[in-house]
Parts: structure tokens; sequence; C-alpha cells
């Protein structure tokens, strides 16, 4: 992918360089598979059936990165963390921690607005089995970068997983390799702080329904972790519904 200069570039523009992108032939058929097969339970919905792109505060402390669209979530609704469980769980985390106006989401119409956090996906198509491979992580990656690019308020980065986990470092190495060169243990509330002009890494579980069910992640656990970083990113008071 050309680079583009962060001047020349905006958050819409990569909005729709992501909503147009074609790179990745598996992910492109998997993706357009589903929306047109569709599950029984949405048979009568449009599917978005395309890449997902970021949403959030353009003015983001923190920086949330999950992993990829699911096929009946992202992939219907057109929203990142939109659609199902995981996303149910995320947003209801969010809101109870102050950072988004409604408990709930269902798509682009809902209303629903982000208070000082942007959200992005490693992976913006579903791919099969929830499994990207190296060479569909490597495409995605500078719409990462080009985003980070243009969050310049951004002091805090939540990843949600261990894949995203290792996205965001072999992003920031890009930038630093001597400062960024090892890989973090991957655990649930680990934060890492880098010298500055660097964000505080922060990282979680996945919301996956496997982990949430299973009480291998609770909302408990999550909003002590969003909450956390609330406090640590300084005062977003002024951006959250009173």
């Amino acid at each position: 992918m050309e680079k583009i200069a962060a001047g020349q570039d905006s958050l819409l523009q990569i909005s729709g360089d992501i909503v147009a992108c074609r790179q990745c032939a598996r992910l492109v058929a998997w993706r357009e598979e589903a929306a047109r097969v569709k599950r029984a339970s949405y048979r009568d919905e449009t599917y978005w059936g395309k890449p997902v792109t970021g949403f959030g505060d353009p003015n983001a402390l923190l920086w949330i990165i999950g992993l990829a669209p699911a096929a009946h979530g992202g992939n219907r609704t057109g929203r990142v963390f939109t659609g199902d469980r995981s996303g149910d769980f995320l947003f209801r985390s969010l809101y109870e921690t102050g950072w988004a106006r409604y408990p709930t989401v269902w798509g682009e119409a809902d209303g629903q607005e982000l208070f000082g956090a942007w959200i992005s996906a490693a992976v913006r198509c579903a791919p099969p089995a929830n499994r990207p491979t190296p060479e569909e992580f490597s495409r995605c990656r500078p719409f990462l970068e080009r985003e980070f690019r243009q969050l310049p308020n951004v002091r805090s980065v939540l990843v949600l997983g261990a894949q995203a986990l290792r996205e965001w470092i072999f992003l920031m190495r890009e930038k630093s390799l001597p400062v960024f060169r090892k890989m973090p243990a991957f655990s649930h509330g680990l934060k890492v702080v880098f010298p500055d002009p660097y964000p505080r890494l922060f990282v979680s579980y996945h919301p996956s329904q496997r982990n949430t069910q299973t009480g291998l992640l609770t909302k408990d656990m999550m909003c002590r972790l969003l909450s956390e970083i609330r406090d640590s990113a300084g005062s977003i008071g002024e951006a959250c519904p009173s």
C-alpha cells in the first residue's frame, strides 16, 4: 500500500480506502459469502459485507484495537464491535465507565457515540474461523498506521487479545525498534509505560463469547481496566455526557 503523508490524509479518507479495499482474495470471498448466505436470524437484513472502518471520537485519548469483524456482527452491521455478544459486552463496559453514550449498539442508526475513545480492528474484514493469516494482518497494518497518525491525542492503547497486542507492537516497531523490540508477555491487566511520545499500553483478554461465558473475562474486570485507563489518561470529563 502506498505511503500517504499525514498532512494529506484524514480519518474520512482512511475510512473510504478501507471500505474500497479488496487486497485479500480469501477475505473478500468470505465476507461476501457470509453477506449473501446470511444467518437465519438475520435473513431479512441487508448485510454490510465490506471491510469495517474505525469508529469513535477523532480527539480520542484512548485507542482500542480488536482482532477483526465477526461474519454476522460487524460484517452485518458495518460497525466494529457491533451486532454480536462481544460488541454488547464491550459497549456496556464502555458505557458504565463513561466512554460511550449508550449501553447498547445495533448499527449505524443507533446514535451511539464515544467520548475520548476510538475503536479499530487489526484486520478489517471478517476472516474464516476468526483466524486471519500473517499476510492478511500485514496488508491491513498500514490502515492502523494511518489511523494512528490521525489520532494525535491518544495517550493510551488498549489491545483486546494476544493477536491485537502483537499487531500493535509490530506497528510500533516501525516507529522505534529499540523501544518496542521486546514483545510483552500477554496477560490481562498488563500495563506498560513507554517513553514519550509513545502511548501507554494496556492489555485485556478479548471479549469473545468464549472468554466472557467461561468467566475468563468479566464485566467487572473490563470496567476496572477501563476506569484505570480513564484515570491515567487525564481529564476527559468535558467530553463525557452529564
